[in-house]
């Protein structure tokens, strides 16, 4: 019954009406019932106690209050005004103080009648105030719903100055309570409640505004949160079945000339075991009928670009064509580069399209691409225009997709009627917990060691007094032949300071490291192309012993004989920038190291960055950090901002949780794939209620 009930919209609850209506809808986000119902309190107050003025102490407590107001008044102000009032009770008097919506809240102060006040006592002025209090008339307080562990709801200034108080709000959930008799549908199994000790979701709902005590609130918060991943799990782990029964792929049934050409005569080292690991995943999944979906993670440096290579070379064994897309030009152009180096003679064609291709290359592409002669393309946005179409795509590949949208990435999987098989890869690894929750629906695949002969980068922390012997240091790398890189942060809204400070910087290193003795390269965003392009080039044949940049080295450079990165005012940057910064160096068989330069003055949170760079060179170990420091919406960057838009449980706290889940959706589906089984009767019903209201992608932008 409560289900339909609970979309009705806001404004018919009684005690809210259209205004009250309209500011929960743009502050809050509440449009109905059900919103109101899982707006959840963010802290909880013990109100068990009343306290008499004269028990007050100055420790800027939270106190509850029984007395009556004597006077109100208006004070000028150096600027604006504030409302005063004096409020007694037998033991002594104090002042309650509002600063904003003074005129709504005068109009409604009562004199002489009983109120209970509540709120954060101050002494100022020798005596003892509280600005802007909770307050109710005694006899209202009485006649409520009484609580020893009072909520506290996430608002705004706007709600509270224009009258909805925490007080409104938890009058407004109590009356949700009295409309629905407290009596919500149960959306989980007796098997699972009984399995995990689960108590049932009316009573969670309830507890979770309304707790007895901290024991009534940690059950209604489990059984919540386990409800909330359980459903997110039961519908990315069915996307997969589905996806796998109805998507047919084309079968990639043989391996080749082209395949084992390359291996035995192309391939310029032997792969790591964890690159044959991934290699023989991706081999069953393109043996099979299903289309492939996988996701391909592996740090800077461990050989993704060659996984890439050969399963487009088994696409070609079979006569199909593939595809490479990559978020930045410079990123494009080097695995257009490399995969032309490894591939030699071996017979392949390879087009390179991004959007500064030159009109005549474009018509070339094209038409390789509608007859067949074009085996691989690799490419920027460029490859998702109208006019690019294959003859047989059987393969596409995405690097670093998170930086594509939702509607680019299906663009290119529509280039077919049948689906290419589908390889994500990332070097930003992706702690565990969001891998089962973002990439849920997709198998995934970690390269999780790096080449033989590389040696780990050595990083340390050094401050600016120390940059004369970090300057010697870089004299002696490059009086062994090795380059440095030095790298100033570039965040957008500050780009004229940064930009001041490259060219500061700029300037000293030219100071340090004069002609004809050194030569130094810069590369920054405000340059044209080409002359970014030249400088570049410099540094890659060894020109130039010196690159000074902001971050576009981020992606994109392979230069075995770089072996120092500088990274200036390291505390501006987030730990996987650090991290991507980081695997510029190192690719080479000499050591390298990083040098993580900045002031004095650090938060403590740039502090843990700072130590787990220096630390560990794992790059999950790091994105576990990042994502504990950042939380999921931020990891992803700005395409993933929307990430993960949970109502009560928490990815980074909850993880136990939310691997539990996972297990029990998983071994749910094992049993009774197409819950058609009388006990699995209540999820069939809420998973087909929940795909109606909202789709996982409200979850995961």
């Amino acid at each position: 019954m409560n289900t339909e009930l609970l979309q009705t919209p806001i404004t018919y609850l009684k005690g809210v009406g259209p205004g009250r209506a309209e500011l929960l809808r743009s502050e809050l986000g509440i449009n109905t019932y059900d919103d109101l119902l899982y707006h959840f309190p963010n802290r909880y107050i013990d109100k068990t106690r009343y306290y008499k003025i004269r028990e007050l102490s100055r420790t800027e407590s939270e106190v509850q209050i029984i007395g009556q107001l004597t006077e109100v008044k208006t004070i000028d102000q150096k600027v604006g005004k504030r409302l005063v009032a004096i409020f007694e009770d037998e033991t002594g008097s104090m002042e309650l103080v509002w600063f904003r919506g003074q005129k709504w809240i005068a109009k409604n102060l009562k004199l002489h009648q009983k109120y209970v006040i509540f709120g954060r006592v101050n002494w100022f002025n020798q005596r003892f105030s509280m600005p802007h209090p909770d307050m109710e008339l005694l006899d209202e307080h009485e006649k409520g719903l009484r609580v020893a562990m009072q909520p506290v709801y996430p608002s705004t200034e706007k709600l509270s100055s224009r009258g909805i108080t925490n007080r409104v709000l938890i009058k407004l959930i109590q009356q949700l309570f009295e409309e629905t008799k407290k009596r919500f549908p149960e959306t989980l199994t007796e098997d699972i409640k009984t399995s995990l000790g689960l108590i049932n979701r009316s009573d969670a709902l309830f507890y979770a505004h309304f707790p007895k005590n901290q024991q009534t609130l940690a059950k209604a918060k489990f059984r919540l949160k386990f409800e909330e991943l359980f459903y997110i799990q039961l519908q990315l782990i069915l996307k997969k079945l589905l996806r796998k029964q109805k998507i047919k792929g084309f079968p990639f049934e043989k391996v080749g000339i082209f395949f084992n050409s390359f291996y035995k005569d192309h391939l310029p080292f032997d792969l790591t075991k964890a690159q044959k690991r991934v290699l023989k995943e991706i081999r069953s999944d393109l043996g099979s009928q299903a289309q492939m979906n996988r996701l391909l993670q592996g740090d800077v440096g461990s050989g993704k670009t060659v996984v890439a290579l050969m399963s487009m070379l088994l696409a070609l064994d079979n006569d199909y064509q593939s595809c490479l897309m990559a978020p930045t030009e410079i990123l494009a152009t080097q695995h257009y580069n490399s995969i032309r180096q490894l591939i030699g003679s071996l017979g392949v064609t390879i087009s390179l399209l991004t959007g500064s291709t030159k009109v005549r290359e474009r018509k070339r592409i094209h038409s390789g691409l509608e007859d067949g002669s074009l085996n691989i393309l690799i490419g920027t946005h460029a490859v998702l225009e109208d006019k690019v179409q294959f003859k047989n795509l059987g393969l596409a590949i995405v690097d670093e997709q998170h930086r594509f949208g939702v509607a680019q990435r299906s663009k290119l999987w529509h280039k077919n009627i049948i689906p290419p098989h589908i390889l994500v890869m990332t070097a930003t690894p992706i702690p565990r917990t969001l891998a089962m929750s973002l990439y849920g629906d997709l198998d995934n695949s970690v390269i999780d060691e790096l080449p033989p002969g590389r040696k780990p980068v050595k990083t340390v922390h050094r401050k600016d007094s120390d940059r004369l012997k970090v300057f010697q240091f870089i004299r002696e790398e490059i009086l062994k032949g090795r380059q440095i890189y030095i790298v100033y942060p570039l965040i957008m809204e500050s780009e004229a300071l940064d930009y001041k400070d490259l060219m500061d910087g700029y300037e000293s290193v030219v100071r340090d490291f004069p002609l004809p003795d050194y030569q130094i390269s810069i590369v920054h965003g405000k340059m044209k192309t080409e002359d970014k392009d030249y400088e570049m080039k410099r540094f890659v044949e060894g020109q130039t012993q010196i690159m000074v940049a902001t971050t576009v080295i981020e992606v994109g450079v392979n230069i075995p004989n770089a072996s120092v990165m500088i990274i200036e005012s390291a505390e501006r940057f987030g730990l996987s920038q650090l991290h991507q910064l980081r695997g510029r160096v190192g690719r080479g068989a000499d050591q390298s190291y990083c040098i993580l330069m900045t002031g004095y003055k650090l938060t403590s949170e740039a502090q843990t960055r700072l130590e787990t760079m220096v630390r560990t060179n794992d790059g999950f170990e790091i994105a576990e950090v990042d994502l504990r420091l950042r939380g999921p919406g931020d990891l992803m960057g700005t395409q993933q901002s929307g990430l993960l838009n949970l109502r009560i449980a928490d990815l980074v706290k909850d993880n136990d949780i939310l691997k539990t889940a996972r297990h029990i959706a998983q071994k749910l589906l094992r049993e009774d794939p197409h819950l058609e089984q009388e006990q699995n009767k209540v999820i069939a019903i809420t998973y087909s209620r929940l795909m109606k209201q909202k789709d996982i992608w409200t979850y995961i932008s």
